[in-house]
């Protein structure tokens, strides 16, 4: 069975709205949630800075502050579902930079579209990633 990915309506409003104050950077950070038999509930996104040396083309998560992020979830009794960045130039699908970086096994990779004002998600599967549908609650 297919999971959803079920992203509560003000943390994709609050998504595109760090997406779009990034601009033209790529923005990034960790989504905190919990997963069900039938979908995966996305209830936090939260931002980590982008450290890329080419933060317009790609991303990487600030090291200290994934770290810190991660710890804040759990705190909250929240597990790390997977990760969000923006596109601010392209569709909100995986780019080759994207599929070469992916590391965290079934995490689930959001991808915030600006063209498009959408996001897409996919599933890391350690060698490909798994489109995923996204619901908006």
């Amino acid at each position: 069975m297919t999971r959803t990915l079920s992203i509560s309506r003000d943390e994709y409003e609050t998504m595109l709205e760090r997406a779009h104050e990034g601009a033209p950077r790529e923005v990034c950070g960790v989504l905190g949630g919990r997963r069900t038999a039938a979908s995966v509930l996305v209830e936090s996104a939260v931002p980590v800075p982008n450290v890329a040396d080419e933060p317009r083309a790609r991303y990487e998560l600030d090291p200290e502050r994934q770290l810190a992020a991660i710890e804040s979830l759990e705190e909250r009794g929240e597990e790390v579902v997977g990760f969000y960045h923006s596109h601010p130039d392209g569709p909100a699908g995986p780019s080759a930079t994207d599929r070469a970086q992916a590391t965290w096994l079934d995490a689930h990779y959001v991808i915030v579209s600006l063209p498009e004002e959408s996001v897409g998600a996919w599933l890391w599967t350690g060698e490909r990633f798994l489109e995923r549908p996204v619901e908006i609650d």
